[in-house]
């Protein structure tokens, strides 16, 4: 399955890109108690690091508070996913474990300071674009609100939107009965494509090491 960009996002972030990892014949489960641990202690060495800084002073985490400026989103009022989490770290409202894939997910999300989506593919429809949301276009999100998308980056098949880096719908979220998965690592601009390279290929090899399956990558840029 193909992702395109639109270019109205090139146009408003020239550097723009994702990586797309589409995973076929994985088991989702309980997380194993190794991805539990190192999750929470992970939580626990980041909220001792935020005690003399501010999220926000992040390189990672700001670069994406300014993709946020640039589409038309007040960054303080919509943070995006991988902010959000540290925000709930420097609380100490550590995450909970809900099942290996998604705890992975934050786990990446967390180390790389980046947002990550991962969607249940069998419920994605062929015609995958990601834009800037439009007037009028909301879903159901895994914050348990109607999410408002308009001027927000999200990715969207035949249905409408059902990804963004600032949370994701109900409608594609991956459970154990989930065998295939399409996951879309939101890079910094800033990154090289060689490093976007070398990072995805890190996620992914690890992830089939918990899940088993098979995997294929692509970054998706304008270069």
């Amino acid at each position: 399955m193909e992702i395109n960009l639109s270019p109205q996002l090139y146009t408003l972030i020239p550097d723009f890109k994702i990586a797309v990892i589409h995973y076929h014949n994985i088991e989702v489960g309980p997380s194993p108690q190794m991805l539990k641990g190192r999750l929470q202690l992970f939580q626990e060495a980041i909220f001792f690091d935020l005690e003399e800084k501010n999220v926000a002073d992040i390189s990672e985490i700001n670069e994406w508070r300014t993709i946020f400026k640039k589409t038309g989103k007040d960054p303080n009022r919509y943070r995006h996913s991988a902010e959000a989490l540290y925000r709930r770290i420097k609380k100490q409202h550590y995450l909970q474990s809900v099942n290996s894939a998604i705890d992975l997910n934050n786990f990446f999300s967390l180390q790389y300071k980046i947002p990550l989506g991962i969607y249940d593919l069998k419920s994605v429809r062929d015609s995958v674009t990601m834009r800037i949301g439009k007037e009028g276009e909301e879903y159901e999100g895994l914050n348990g609100r109607l999410n408002h998308l308009k001027d927000m980056i999200v990715t969207a098949d035949e249905k409408g939107p059902f990804g963004s880096p600032y949370v994701d719908s109900i409608r594609t979220s991956v459970s154990e009965k989930t065998t295939d998965a399409l996951q879309i690592i939101y890079l910094c601009p800033s990154m090289q494509v060689a490093d976007a390279k070398e990072l995805a290929k890190s996620l992914q090899k690890m992830f089939l090491q918990i899940h088993g399956g098979t995997g294929s990558l692509e970054i998706v840029s304008r270069v």
